[in-house]
């Protein structure tokens, strides 16, 4: 009998039948579908934040989908197969927990030691740093390896992790929060200026400074955006009923009315 991850795969193998197989799914390509797999690691993400375990659950199906689709167009290139990508992560795993496992792969006898998680990210990081300088290319790069795909304050936080990696960090968050108030006169002199091009280039340091400042207080920035931006879609959508339940309406109510409104939307939630 075949397993659900079996069923998975010949399904896949079988839509991309050139004879039998769904005439779209015989067109995409890995470039083409790339889109679809970074959307539906945003699925799973929303559902998380959600608390929706139901929607969990078939988003993480979708994901999978996406990882499928990938291992089988590389199958037919003769690349790699499923069994490959499954095996790399799995001997990945072992060789990066070896507070964990040993090198054959089986848990270490109970009464091991155990490390606090800080540690444990610190080995982590260490191991792949060894990994890259044992490579075999002439200059590795030091900051090679970050996905350029990723959302750019997903991956600025990424590039500040690196770089923290090899010693090029602050001391502490205080430290940082000074930088982020530098970088904040820089962009008010530029846009005191009026130069649009500097101005973009110091708005893209605030950023980054910003995810260098929540990597030192222990947040994902990408998370805070995402919960900071839900947080301004919910009490817009409050001060837009506010101003209706007093025959107000958005788009015709001036910016006084809305700021009265969005101020009554804060001081209700702080009370509740």
């Amino acid at each position: 009998m075949e397993t659900p991850v079996q069923r998975l795969l010949r399904l896949m193998a079988e839509l991309r039948d050139p004879r039998r197989g769904c005439p779209w799914d015989v067109a995409q390509s890995f470039e083409t579908i790339v889109p679809y797999t970074i959307e539906e690691a945003y699925e799973v993400a929303d559902a998380v934040a959600r608390g929706d375990r139901d929607d969990l659950r078939d988003e993480l199906g979708d994901l999978l989908l996406q990882v499928v689709f990938h291992a089988r167009m590389a199958e037919e290139e003769g690349a790699f197969a499923f069994d490959d990508v499954a095996r790399a992560i799995g001997d990945k795993l072992v060789r990066r927990h070896p507070h964990v496992f040993d090198a054959d792969g089986a848990l270490l006898p109970e009464g091991t030691p155990r490390r606090d998680p800080a540690a444990v990210e610190a080995a982590w990081a260490a191991i792949k740093a060894r990994e890259r300088a044992g490579r075999p290319e002439p200059a590795p790069d030091p900051l090679g390896g970050v996905a350029r795909a990723l959302p750019a304050l997903a991956r600025a936080e990424k590039i500040s992790r690196r770089a923290a990696s090899y010693g090029f960090d602050w001391d502490d968050a205080a430290q940082v929060i000074d930088k982020v108030r530098e970088e904040t006169d820089e962009v008010a002199g530029a846009l005191a200026q009026g130069d649009g091009p500097a101005l973009a280039e110091e708005i893209g340091d605030l950023l980054f400074a910003v995810a260098n400042l929540a990597r030192h207080a222990g947040i994902d920035p990408e998370t805070a955006l995402r919960d900071g931006t839900a947080k301004f879609e919910r009490r817009f959508r409050a001060m837009a009923a506010a101003l209706r339940a007093d025959g107000g309406e958005l788009g015709r109510s001036d910016l006084a009315a809305m700021e009265a409104a969005w101020g009554a939307v804060k001081r209700g939630e702080r009370a509740g």
